[in-house]
């Protein structure tokens, strides 16, 4: 049973829940007639799932609100592919183990009796869960900062008892250094005594006593250097041991060098063969068929030339992936999609025997109608989306096929794919920049 017209839902769904219900429009509208499609969709009718979804988000939500022949259109569309769920929710009840994301989806179509209500209800579980999944996380960052503090103050107590061993040890030495000077201090009151008694006994014979004395003293400067050099070295002790706070960097950059002799012995040990093969050999996609290379026109070049895409091609082991049709359609977008693809994918070609690094020329294949015969030029890898599969996504599955830190100039100016790409960690770069690059001459 439907639900009755004035029944609406007086809160706003939210970003999750508002794109699966496009998608389940977006599903069924590739289903209907063409006379059954609203005059607003007509122009999507023939996209993809996917891109559809994306292109016509907008419309499709404003159909679905509106329109309620193209709505009870795509709720049957929903019924066959969901019954259970479909006919649970027309019966009032909700099952207890489905998504409520689905569950607010489904019931915004269907709009059984009180529908509204079930939306909420949905909204509602799915807000806590948001709510549990964040407190969740949190506790896991609470338990990581925990065990990282617990690994700090491991490292500063074990820091301490050095410090407090190298205090030990200079102490100690300290001491004995001051046995020393007292025994040094009483040799020389003996000699002083001594040489006082020499001058008393020998009073007749002042030659000698006065050379005595001359003696005694010498011997008293000299014990006098050594204290001063004792009471030296006991301050040089003194600053070893307040220096003694960085034997843990010493320690620390001594394991950093025994870690690093150890990597390159493995290498060594390991002793791998060079590779030529790329991650992005790895990722599946359609290529294209081989032409003569007398297909290929001749090209002409301007003399601009952008200096921050050539710092990027002299990075060590940099991969290009370049948007091929967001670049032709840009620089030469009154030729025929063939010649296109031939002018770009020759231009790449010497920038690439030029430059040295790896190049990936990426074509949306989803609207071609039969194989494509294009040359493979060395040096350039041209792939083409597979049914399905726009060439934005292709491009992304490129980037992440690459390791992390291996440098990925992605060449597009479509602002969707610059972010994704720079999210995942490559350089974004306009295709203006690559076509006044593969202008100069």
């Amino acid at each position: 049973m439907s639900s009755p017209e004035g029944e609406r839902l007086t809160i706003t769904l939210p970003d999750s829940v508002r794109q699966r219900v496009v998608e389940i429009a977006s599903e069924a509208l590739g289903k209907l007639p063409a006379a059954d499609v609203p005059a607003p969709l007509r122009p999507f009718a023939k996209f993809a799932p996917a891109k559809r979804a994306k292109a016509a988000a907008i419309p499709m939500a404003a159909a679905l609100e509106s329109d309620g022949v193209f709505r009870a259109r795509v709720a049957e569309r929903v019924r066959e592919s969901s019954p259970d769920l479909s006919d649970s929710l027309y019966a009032g009840v909700v099952p207890a183990a489905a998504d409520p994301h689905e569950v607010a989806a489904v019931a915004y179509v269907l709009r059984p009796q009180g529908w509204t209500g079930i939306v909420k209800d949905a909204l509602e579980a799915v807000t806590q869960g948001a709510r549990l999944a964040a407190g969740e996380a949190a506790e896991n960052e609470v338990a990581r900062l925990t065990a990282e503090l617990a690994e700090v103050q491991e490292t500063a107590r074990l820091a301490a008892d050095g410090l407090r061993a190298a205090q030990e040890e200079a102490r100690r030495e300290g001491d004995q250094l001051r046995r020393k000077v007292r025994q040094l201090e009483a040799d020389m009151r003996r000699a002083q005594a001594a040489a006082r008694a020499a001058e008393t006994a020998l009073e007749a014979e002042r030659a000698s006593s006065a050379s005595a004395a001359s003696a005694s003293e010498a011997e008293l400067r000299r014990l006098r250097t050594r204290l001063a050099a004792a009471e030296s070295a006991l301050d040089t002790a003194r600053r070893s041991a307040r220096s003694g706070r960085s034997e843990g960097d010493m320690r620390l950059r001594l394991l950093l060098d025994t870690v690093t002799g150890a990597v390159k012995g493995i290498e060594r040990e390991l002793a791998l063969p060079p590779t030529e093969t790329r991650p992005a050999d790895t990722v599946g996609a359609a290529s294209p068929d081989s032409v003569a290379p007398s297909d290929m026109p001749m090209q002409g070049r301007a003399k601009d030339d952008p200096a921050l895409l050539d710092q990027y091609l002299a990075l060590p082991m940099v991969h290009l992936v370049v948007d091929g049709y967001n670049v032709t359609k840009t620089g030469y977008p009154t030729l025929p999609l063939a010649e296109q693809r031939v002018r770009l994918v020759g231009g790449l070609a010497a920038l690439a025997a030029r430059t040295g690094a790896e190049v990936t020329c990426v074509f949306d294949g989803a609207a071609l109608d039969g194989p494509v015969r294009l040359t493979q030029p060395r040096g350039v890898r041209v792939l083409f989306s597979a049914p399905g599969e726009i060439a934005d996504e292709l491009i992304r599955r490129l980037v992440a096929a690459e390791p992390a830190g291996r440098p990925v100039v992605v060449v597009s100016s479509d602002r969707e794919v610059a972010e994704g790409v720079r999210r995942s960690g490559a350089r974004p770069v306009p295709a203006s920049m690559l076509l006044n690059r593969l202008a100069r001459s």
